[in-house]
């Protein structure tokens, strides 16, 4: 087991038995009649990733109060989610890889895949009633609203490319955090009906969640391809502005950016990783981002501190520390 793995491992520990019956419900939620889904399901089930979000939602229940059914059910709607966004993704990048394994679109091609991936979707949207709870639905809808702004505005951002750090960070809330956000929350709801304590767990997974986004977007400029699982500098390719880039752009007077644009394009089209990432890191973008990762996690715990300390409240914060350290 690498080190990363020990970490989410470290932060997983006090609530095992919950993960395992989280795992049961979650395929459970899955499978249907239809041979084809099922065994596009079971593929996803098999490579499943860190399942981060249902993990931080079952943390966030128990810190509040009691894990419950309603707790699973939430779990198991974030995760679906988020995979079908994940498939929804690789075809819309022509993605090969996901987790180092042949991704959905690869081996089924894009027209199932785009189909298991609405399944999935629309499977989590007529489970939210099962959870039979008013402010979970509000969170549950307002977050797949959320999330497809956020796509947009990336797609958006890549034909105008251009695009200021507020924006970004708006964008990445949206996007990523949303559905973390959603996960800390849920998992709050679900045992607790105080308001101050939904609340800090709120704010706390929309902060873990810009900065997980913030990371993998260092990943994709300083990560290797093997430990990723999927090809970097990959954003580049495809023209998404990053905080890296957007923070260098920033900086520059307008025939220094014209420049910096001009040659990043040259390396990227030469597929010269190694000079981008020179590039980048000479010119401040990686140490800007990684000090905006910092600021972020010291807030998010600041959020935890409504919390007395206990097993499930470290647990969080190695939530935070796991982002920091990563490399995938």
């Amino acid at each position: 087991m690498n080190r990363f793995n020990h970490l989410l491992e470290k932060m997983s520990a006090s609530i095992k038995p919950e993960i395992d019956k989280f795992q049961e419900y979650y395929l459970n939620s899955m499978l249907t009649d239809v041979k084809l889904i099922n065994s596009v399901v079971r593929y996803i089930a098999k490579r499943k990733g860190k399942q981060f979000r249902p993990r931080l939602c079952i943390l966030s229940a128990k810190i509040c109060g009691e894990v419950n059914e309603n707790t699973y059910k939430a779990a198991s709607l974030v995760e679906m989610i988020h995979v079908a966004t994940l498939i929804h993704d690789d075809v819309v990048d022509d993605s090969n890889l996901r987790r180092g394994w042949p991704s959905v679109n690869r081996i089924w091609k894009n027209k199932v895949s785009i189909l298991v991936g609405d399944y999935l979707f629309s499977t989590a949207l007529s489970k939210m009633y099962d959870i039979d709870d008013r402010d979970a639905l509000k969170v549950l809808s307002d977050t797949a609203k959320r999330l497809s702004q956020g796509e947009i505005m990336q797609v958006e951002s890549a034909i105008k490319k251009n695009l200021s750090e507020e924006d970004y960070l708006k964008m990445i809330k949206d996007k990523t955090s949303s559905l973390i956000s959603a996960s800390t929350l849920l998992g709050a709801i679900s045992s607790t009906h105080e308001k101050s304590k939904r609340d800090a767990l709120y704010k706390f997974g929309e902060k873990l969640g810009t900065m997980f986004q913030i990371k993998d977007d260092l990943i994709d400029i300083t990560g290797l391809d093997r430990e990723v699982g999927k090809p970097t500098m990959f954003d580049l390719k495809k023209n998404i502005l990053t905080l890296p880039i957007i923070h260098i752009i920033s900086q520059q007077t307008k025939s220094d950016k014209k420049s910096f644009i001009s040659n990043l394009k040259y390396l990227s089209k030469k597929n010269n990783k190694k000079e981008i990432k020179k590039l980048i890191i000479d010119l401040g973008g990686i140490e800007y981002s990684e000090q905006k990762i910092s600021e972020i996690s010291n807030s998010a715990i600041k959020d935890l501190s409504y919390f007395s300390d206990s097993d499930t409240k470290s647990a969080l914060i190695l939530a935070i520390n796991f982002n920091m350290k990563r490399r995938y």
